[in-house]
């Protein structure tokens, strides 16, 4: 490969990524949008705690799955694990759209709890390897646009069930996923952030070379020569076991912060999702009809221009400050709390509109670098399997909110606490968290 092509490859992964994370919300999101034009066939699917809870078993399946999900991906290669994930839960998509009873629809949304739940540990970890540095936030924000968009073109499946039939809606964007599972098996290709066997000697010689440089360069070289003297010296070729992994992440205590604050802003992240246009309806004239896109719309197109501005503030900052990720990931849950506040308090069009725009600006801030920081605490060779943690938890949190929310009354106010919750998450952030290098690296595993 010329050295052209090798700059340009990075940036053709997160491209081909994020249409499948486009696929991975948009097959997701389509059956809490076609709940009434199912229920004319199936039944059962008319009573709202049938409902509920075939959306809860992909929800606690993939909860479940993650942190399991994030360990194999951490030892198989990602790239037929990404192409196995789409391509399953494409086909289980695709056979939705022949389902004829409650029960074989409830097993498949199981089933596509635990393709789906191998899906994200393996794309982040892989972006993360392709994009060290000066890139790396922003290409982990733009792979994640592609859940954005997936989202809100979900909010349009009753349109497509009108248009297509529910069936023909499942199984036409199932075969798109099958055939662009099988596009990626000829133009995806695996990476791997360690050092290949054999390459400690190596490692030691770099780590040298780098600390000579740093005479010349000054402190940004020599603390590319601790990282590299740190790497060198990790101990060699062998994987840890499932259960010695589990346990270096969970003995890490910046970890233990970075999965509260992933979790305790998954609360709003998921209360949003499912709640916020059952808010704007009782908040704003002309009911669900506008406040189903101003709730979605806003949110997801603020998220967007959060991801643009705070993936390169966060690669520029982190190259004078190692905490520069930790600030602009900060800044975005700054943002969030007023948004919450605004959410539940306040009345009308304007409020709801600016409070969604707030929020998903500074949602699109956080998100972007939750990859990005958690690569300056884990090792490269541990990273799938800690964020798999993180999609546990986030996942369960976001299940046990929407449950909540549904039986609080007052759901405005319980918005607002949400803005108290992501309060404490920013304030132990700025306090705990202090990186020594933007990239741990891990040892050679690969």
């Amino acid at each position: 490969m010329s050295d052209k092509a090798r700059n340009i490859y990075p940036w053709v992964v997160v491209g081909l990524l994020s249409v499948v994370a486009f696929l991975n919300y948009l097959d997701r999101q389509m059956l809490s949008t076609m709940q009434a034009a199912i229920g004319v066939d199936i039944a059962e699917l008319q009573q709202a705690q049938n409902f509920g809870r075939l959306m809860a078993i992909f929800l606690w399946v993939y909860a479940v799955v993650s942190p399991f999900a994030g360990s194999i991906a951490d030892r198989l290669s990602r790239k037929w694990l990404i192409v196995g994930s789409l391509g399953v839960w494409s086909l289980v998509t695709l056979l939705m759209g022949h389902c004829q009873t409650f029960t074989q629809m409830y097993w498949l949304r199981g089933l596509m709890g635990v393709s789906e739940a191998l899906y994200i540990p393996s794309s982040l970890s892989l972006i993360a390897d392709y994009h060290a540095g000066k890139s790396r936030s922003l290409a982990v924000g733009l792979h994640m646009t592609g859940l954005y968009l997936g989202q809100a073109v979900g909010g349009f499946g009753a349109i497509f069930a009108d248009a297509l039939s529910w069936r023909m809606t499942f199984q036409w964007f199932g075969i798109i996923g099958v055939l662009y599972a099988a596009v990626l098996v000829f133009c995806l290709r695996e990476k791997r952030g360690q050092e290949m066997p054999g390459q400690a000697g190596h490692d030691g010689a770099t780590a040298e070379q780098a600390g000579a440089v740093a005479d010349h360069d000054g402190a940004a070289a020599e603390q590319a020569g601790a990282a590299a003297r740190r790497k060198a010296v990790i101990p060699g070729n062998d994987r840890e076991s499932l259960w010695k992994s589990f346990g270096l992440i969970f003995s890490n205590i910046a970890f233990w912060v970075i999965l509260f604050f992933f979790a305790s802003t998954s609360l709003p992240g998921w209360g949003t999702k499912n709640w916020l246009p059952t808010l704007f309806a009782q908040h704003i004239d002309g009911g669900m009809a506008v406040a189903g896109p101003v709730a979605t719309i806003t949110i997801a197109v603020a998220s967007f221009i959060g991801v643009m501005i705070g993936g390169p503030l966060s690669d520029r900052w982190v190259r004078k400050n190692l905490r520069g990720r930790i600030y602009t990931s900060a800044i975005g849950l700054s943002m969030m709390i007023p948004a919450l506040l605004m959410m539940g308090l306040g009345k009308g069009l304007v409020p709801a509109v600016a409070s969604g725009l707030i929020f998903g600006l500074g949602y699109g801030m956080f998100d972007t670098n939750n990859m990005p920081i958690l690569c300056q605490f884990v090792p490269s060779r541990l990273r799938a399997t800690a964020y798999g943690f993180m999609n546990m938890v986030g996942v369960a949190m976001g299940a046990l909110c929407t449950q909540l929310l549904g039986r609080i009354p007052n759901l405005g106010l319980s918005f607002a606490v949400l803005g108290g919750v992501t309060a404490l998450a920013l304030i132990l952030q700025l306090t705990i968290l202090n990186p020594t290098t933007d990239d741990m690296g891990g040892g050679a595993n690969s």
